[in-house]
């Protein structure tokens, strides 16, 4: 497995997703449990004061880190290898994983625990670990569910909220479990099966929210607690994360915590915000004693210095994809990405190219409800749209009746004559196909636009004879009232 989720066609995918209706259910629940959470610790949090200017705070902080990230990139890398970890940038997806397997083959390693982290999903890190012979184990609730279910993610916070609890039971029967479907119980197992694994692990994995460039420290934001055990019990740790995750300071790092807590489930804090740096914990007993820092560009390279730069300031709290029209109606799985919603159709492309993500940006209605909702203002819609002009402008590969239908079009539309002859010729060209006055069933590029909606058919009428015909009649008018006056 690898980023990509899935290997149907983008449209067959989505087909599929719109009719799993318990899919549709649970994806729209959560989005509005979620908003409403959010709503409530941000603009209707009167403690906080104003909350644009905390949004512009993050964009700020984004920005500024961003344009200077080989700096703060080379200060965390000092710092961190000053108290004594070790700092491996990887500048793809293969040499982090290779790394990785050397860290676990020389430490002899057997049983590794995970937490917290997209990136290892996105590099293929669970697969080439369980080919060295290893047992991995993902510790959040939810990773532990899909694991157990050889599933993937579909939204980036919740990522098993495609199923209910009845399904959770049914995975959990396959471990042994002969309990309810109650949810006190199913985590209760999952908590007395984790924790064995926890006090025999060798080696402890988890990504990272953000790290601290003047200190060398490692960020993570949790809720369950486990990710404390992963980077407490092995000996051995190993943080995966993007080389985009950092901040200059303690000082950036208090304001995007709260923005990523209340933005992405609506807490003012959650209940873990674990700090961990390399040395100084040497002398005890419960922190790692080898601690690695693996930094992974995995072609996020491809967007510095470009339109797409800002896509790099996500902080992963996932409230666009709690408001996308599009998200509540497919789910993640449908984008055939682990990165789901508006940042993964902005995301997805950059990362994976558009040969295999290139449809991604057009699932969006282009409402720029998931800007409004960035907390670090991210323009995601119109990220999409230079995403859909690279595509059809050769970035991608359209398929060739569209190529020739937006070639035909653009030459057409250039031309008054041409575009004339096309406004009188199209309704007789388009009679076949109408019925009751729109086109129900498009052919070529028109297919997939008819099958979600009518198109309307053309007129025989074009708006200029229209307009011009009811500015005769208006003046027809209003000469004969005058008379009428007189």
């Amino acid at each position: 497995m690898s980023m990509k989720v899935g290997n149907q066609p983008f449209f067959e995918g989505v087909d599929e997703a719109i009719h799993n209706s318990f899919m549709v259910n649970a994806v729209s629940s959560a989005q509005d449990g979620l908003r409403d959470k959010k709503l409530r610790a941000t603009v209707g949090d009167e403690t906080l004061g104003d909350w644009e200017n905390w949004r512009n705070a993050g964009e700020e902080i984004r920005s500024f880190t961003l344009n200077h990230l080989d700096y703060y990139l080379k200060q965390l890398s000092d710092n961190f290898s000053a108290r004594g970890g070790h700092v491996y940038f990887a500048q793809t997806a293969e040499e982090a994983r290779d790394y990785i397997k050397k860290v676990v083959r020389d430490k002899k390693a057997k049983n590794i625990v995970k937490a917290k982290s997209m990136v290892t999903e996105e590099i293929s890190l669970n697969e080439a670990l369980e080919e060295e012979g290893c047992n991995v184990l993902e510790t959040d609730l939810a990773e532990f569910i899909l694991q157990v279910d050889k599933d993937r993610p579909s939204h980036i916070v919740v990522p098993s909220v495609h199923k209910n609890r009845q399904q959770v039971r049914d995975s959990f029967k396959k471990l042994g479990y002969t309990g309810s479907d109650d949810p006190k119980e199913l985590a209760g197992f999952a908590r007395k099966t984790l924790r064995s694994q926890f006090l025999k692990a060798d080696v402890g994995i988890t990504g990272c929210n953000f790290a601290v460039a003047d200190t060398g420290s490692i960020c993570l934001v949790t809720n369950e607690g486990n990710a404390n055990m992963v980077t407490t019990f092995p000996e051995t740790q190993i943080t995966v994360m993007g080389m985009e995750r950092l901040v200059p300071s303690w000082k950036e790092l208090d304001i995007l915590v709260t923005l990523l807590c209340r933005s992405s489930v609506g807490q003012r804090l959650t209940t873990y915000v674990t700090d961990i740096t390399p040395g100084g914990q040497l002398d005890t007993v419960d922190s790692p004693k080898d601690f690695h820092l693996v930094i992974v560009d995995a072609g996020r390279s491809n967007a510095l210095g470009t339109e797409f730069q800002p896509a790099l300031h996500c902080i992963r709290c996932a409230a666009c994809l709690n408001v996308c029209p599009v998200y509540r109606h497919i789910g993640g799985h449908a984008y055939g990405s682990i990165y789901p919603g508006p940042i993964g159709a902005v995301l997805s492309p950059i990362l994976g190219g558009y040969k295999e993500y290139g449809k991604l940006p057009y699932a969006s209605s282009l409402c720029a409800a998931c800007t409004e909702a960035c907390p670090v203002k991210i323009p995601l819609h119109q990220l999409l749209i230079k995403h859909r002009r690279k595509y059809v402008e050769g970035g991608g590969n359209p398929p060739v009746g569209e190529k020739i239908a937006m070639k035909g079009f653009g030459i057409g539309a250039s031309s008054p004559f041409m575009f004339k002859v096309g406004m009188k010729t199209a309704p007789i060209l388009l009679k076949p196909l109408v019925d009751n006055g729109a086109i129900e069933k498009g052919p070529g590029p028109m297919r997939p636009w008819t099958h979600g909606r009518d198109l309307p058919a053309p007129s025989s009428e074009n708006f200029r004879a229209w307009f011009k015909k009811h500015k005769e009649v208006e003046s027809e008018n209003k000469t004969k009232e005058t008379s009428e006056w007189q």
